[in-house]
C-alpha cells in the first residue's frame, strides 16, 4: 500500500510513519514546518528510512495514494485536506491508525493519562530493547541522545505493540488492547467532566487493567473495572515505597506478588518513580526479567525533553528543558527542579493560543502558590505554530494576572528570554524551560546554557553585557 502522512514531522505522526515503511510500505509525507525550513533532523531521518517529503500545498496528493493519515493538527481545509476529499482517498486520522496497529498487537499495550505518558512508553522502550525481547513501541518523545521526535522500537508484525493513547483529541475511546493502562486522569486539554467519559470508555474497552493508585480519578476507574493497580497508595496491589524523590535520582521499592523490585531512576521525582512502576509493570507483561529491568533502569537515559539537563555552568547554574504544558506538569517540573536548588528561574511558553486561554485561570491561582519568594517566572509568547487561530490572548496578558510581588517578567521571543535570564542568573540556581509543540525550545535551551557558560566565566560586568 502506499501511505501519505500530512503532518509528518509530528510527534506521534513520524513514528507511525517510519513503522509502516519499516512494514514494507510506500510512505510519503508532508508538513508545513519542514516547508519552513524546522525540524530538518527529523526529515533527515525520514528520508534515511525512505520516506519521501513533498511539499505541504495538495501538489503531492494523488489517486495513487492508497491511505491518506492525518493529523488532528492538521487543519480540515488545507489544500491537503480538500484534494484527499475530492479525489475520494480513504482519509485516516492518526489516533484511528495507531489504534489499528495497538488493537493487532500480540499482546497490544496502550497507556493513556494525561500526564507521564511519553517517559512511561519511553522506559518501555529502553527496557524492551535493551533486554532484547522483540517488540514494537511507539511513544511521542525520543530517548535522551536519540535526536528529536518521537520514540520509536521496530518488532515482529505479529508481536507485542506498546504506545502512548491520547485523549487530546477526543479519540481515546477508540483503542481496544489487550493490556491498558491509566497512569492519572487530571485537567488537561479539557475540564475533567469533560475528559472523564473518555477514561471510562477506554477502560471498558481493555482486556486488562492497570491503573495508578496514588491518582484518585484513575483508582476510581481500577475500582470500577477491577484493575491491578500500583503506585504509592498503601491500598495498591503493587505498592511502590519511596526512599528518595531526589534532588538528583530517584528511588524506591516496588513490591510485585513473589519479590520486591528496586527502583533506581537517573531522573529525580516521584513522578518519575511512579512512571518507572508503570513501565516496569508493563515491561514483566512482555517478557522482560525483573532483574533486568532493575538494572536497566538505572541506566535510563531519559527522554528528550522531560526534565533534561542541557548542562551544568562551572558556578552551578543549571539549564533543565522540560516539555510541562499543563497545570499538573508545571508544578512536577517546577516542585522537582526546586528540590535541587536554591533559587529557580522558570520560563513557561504556552503552546498555543487555545491553551493559553484554557489554562489562564489556572495558572493564575496556581504559579503564586507554586514558586517561592526567591523563584522568579517569565512568560514567553505564546506559540504560534501556523493554520487559522483566533489570537486573542497573550503573554503579556498572562503576566499581567500575576501579583506584583512575584516580578513576572513577558518576553515577546526567545532572545528577550536569553537575555533575562542573564540578568538574573546567579550561581547555583536551577533555569527551567517549559513549554511544548515549538522545536526552537531545545536550541533555546542550548543558546540559554551557552550564554550563562561564558556569563559564568567573564570578569566584568562590560562582558556580561555584551552577552
Amino acid at each position: 500500500m502506499r501511505y501519505h502522512f500530512s503532518g509528518v514531522a509530528g510527534t506521534g505522526m513520524n513514528p507511525l510513519a517510519c513503522l509502516m515503511r519499516a512494514r514494507g510500505h510506500d510512505v510519503q509525507g508532508s508538513d508545513r514546518s519542514l516547508d519552513m525550513g524546522k525540524n530538518q533532523e527529523i526529515a533527515a531521518r525520514l528520508r534515511r528510512v525512505g520516506i519521501q517529503l513533498t511539499p505541504h500545498d495538495g501538489t503531492a496528493i494523488s489517486s495513487a495514494i492508497d491511505r491518506f493519515v492525518y493529523s488532528t493538527a492538521v487543519e480540515a481545509d488545507t489544500p491537503e485536506m480538500r484534494a484527499a476529499r475530492a479525489l475520494g482517498l480513504p482519509c485516516v486520522s492518526r489516533p484511528r491508525l495507531l489504534a489499528e496497529v495497538v488493537d493487532a498487537g500480540g499482546p497490544g499495550v496502550a497507556v493513556a493519562g494525561t500526564s507521564g505518558k511519553s517517559t512511561i512508553v519511553g522506559m518501555v522502550a529502553w527496557l524492551v530493547r535493551e533486554a532484547n525481547v522483540p517488540a514494537t513501541v511507539l511513544g511521542g518523545a525520543a530517548l535522551v541522545g536519540e535526536g528529536t521526535g518521537g520514540c520509536f522500537v521496530v518488532g515482529p508484525a505479529e508481536g507485542p505493540v506498546v504506545a502512548e493513547a491520547c485523549e487530546s483529541d477526543g479519540t481515546l475511546a477508540g483503542y481496544r488492547p489487550a493490556i491498558g493502562l491509566v497512569h492519572n486522569v487530571s485537567r488537561d486539554h479539557g475540564e475533567l467532566d469533560a475528559i472523564r467519559p473518555q477514561f471510562e470508555a477506554f477502560a471498558e474497552n481493555c482486556g486488562r487493567l492497570l491503573v495508578n493508585a496514588a491518582c484518585p480519578e484513575a483508582a476510581a476507574l481500577g475500582r470500577r473495572f477491577k484493575a491491578l493497580t500500583y503506585g504509592g497508595s498503601p491500598h495498591a496491589d503493587r505498592r511502590l515505597r519511596v526512599t528518595s524523590a531526589g534532588p538528583r535520582r530517584a528511588t524506591g521499592v516496588l513490591r510485585l506478588e513473589d519479590r520486591v523490585m528496586v527502583l533506581d531512576v537517573p531522573q529525580p521525582g516521584l513522578h518519575n518513580l511512579e512512571n518507572a512502576a508503570a513501565a516496569a509493570l508493563v515491561a514483566l507483561e512482555l517478557g522482560v526479567e525483573a532483574a533486568a529491568v532493575e538494572v536497566l533502569l538505572a541506566r535510563f537515559p531519559g527522554v528528550a525533553r522531560r526534565f533534561e539537563v542541557v548542562g551544568t555552568t562551572a558556578s552551578g547554574i543549571r539549564v533543565v528543558d522540560d516539555y510541562a504544558h499543563n497545570g499538573e506538569k508545571i508544578r512536577a517540573a517546577v516542585t522537582t527542579a526546586q528540590a535541587g536548588a536554591p533559587r529557580v528561574l522558570a520560563v513557561f511558553q504556552p503552546h498555543g493560543f487555545g491553551p493559553a486561554r484554557f489554562l489562564r485561570a489556572e495558572l493564575k491561582e496556581l504559579l503564586p502558590k507554586l514558586l517561592r519568594p526567591q523563584d522568579r517566572f517569565c512568560y514567553a509568547e505564546i506559540f504560534y505554530a501556523g493554520g487559522t487561530v483566533a489570537k486573542d490572548v497573550s503573554s503579556h496578558a498572562l503576566t499581567a494576572d500575576l501579583p506584583a510581588e512575584m516580578r513576572g517578567v513577558y518576553a515577546s521571543d526567545h532572545d528577550a528570554i536569553r537575555q533575562w535570564v542573564l540578568s538574573e542568573a546567579q550561581a547555583g540556581d536551577t533555569v527551567l524551560i517549559m513549554g511544548a509543540r515549538d522545536p526552537d525550545l531545545p536550541r533555546l535551551a542550548r543558546k540559554v546554557f551557552e550564554s550563562l557558560s561564558v556569563w559564568a566565566s567573564s570578569t566584568t560586568p562590560r562582558q556580561l553585557s555584551r552577552l
